[in-house]
């Protein structure tokens, strides 16, 4: 597998990797057909396995490497990491105040951002998912591009040990976003169309990414801290709330505690 992605340029490399998480969204999107009720607590816990893999993602795929690369080259090691972490949750947090959308699991009266009520269920569902894909993204293209800047913190290997964890917690996103949609009636077909789609944006942010850092490398751990920042944000701001808001807290957190071991075992195991 190695061999086959290292002969590809990063932004390929990227491509390729958020490809197979937009895949993983569309699986969790898919479970629209083969199941009439999706029962809570199992969401619950994905949703909660999915913040454990993205706490874990931002510090050892992005948060520890930017701070060895600051300190390799001679900055003080915290300040770029400081910097950027901080800028990726304001971006979200501004990003949040303005772009429609309704979180899962929500009725329409707790969208936000401007004018929501201008848009239907399902654009607004749509939206917050894509706005929360971003940074996966951008945190995909950034690891692969600080492998190709020839960075002793970075591997391929750990890259794409970031870009499995973002799948495995892809598939509770899109169950997150079809299911409600299926519930209030949509069709199958429609159900699965929206909630695959929200993971369609991860490539493009990807391929961003891969460039920007191929390009502008002393930005290296600014923008690895960036995507840590902003995923955080996504973690603190929506996933563990979503997964706590039907009682099923002690479930949600113990799946938090799973996913953050899996996804840090992947890291050191691969990267």
């Amino acid at each position: 597998m190695l061999e086959f992605i290292s002969q590809f340029s990063p932004a390929m490399q990227a491509l390729i990797a958020t490809l197979f998480t937009w895949l993983m969204t569309a699986v969790g999107a898919a479970s629209v057909f083969t199941a009439k009720n999706f029962n809570q607590k199992v969401l619950d816990g994905m949703l909660g396995l999915a913040g454990g893999v993205m706490i874990a993602a931002s510090f050892w795929s992005l948060l520890s490497p930017a701070i060895e690369m600051a300190e390799a080259s001679g900055k003080i090691a915290w300040i770029p990491a400081a910097i950027g972490f901080l800028c990726g949750g304001l971006f979200i947090m501004l990003f949040d105040k303005i772009l429609p959308h309704l979180h899962p699991m929500s009725p329409m009266e707790q969208a936000e951002g401007i004018h929501p009520e201008r848009k239907r269920r399902s654009t607004l569902l749509v939206l917050a998912i894509t706005m929360h894909n971003i940074p996966e993204g951008l945190a995909i293209g950034v690891a692969f591009g600080s492998v190709a800047a020839g960075y002793s913190s970075a591997s391929l290997a750990g890259a794409l040990a970031l870009a499995i964890g973002i799948g495995i917690q892809n598939l509770p996103e899109g169950v997150a976003v079809s299911v409600p949609l299926r519930r209030e009636g949509m069709s199958r077909l429609k159900s699965f169309w929206y909630g695959q789609l929200s993971g369609m944006v991860e490539p493009f942010a990807a391929v961003i990414g891969a460039l920007a850092v191929v390009f502008v490398q002393p930005l290296l751990p600014y923008a690895l801290s960036f995507a840590a920042g902003a995923m955080i944000f996504v973690v603190a701001e929506e996933v563990i709330p979503s997964s706590h808001e039907n009682g099923n807290h002690d479930l949600a957190s113990m799946a938090v505690m799973i996913g953050f071991t899996i996804m840090m075992i992947l890291d050191v195991a691969l990267g």
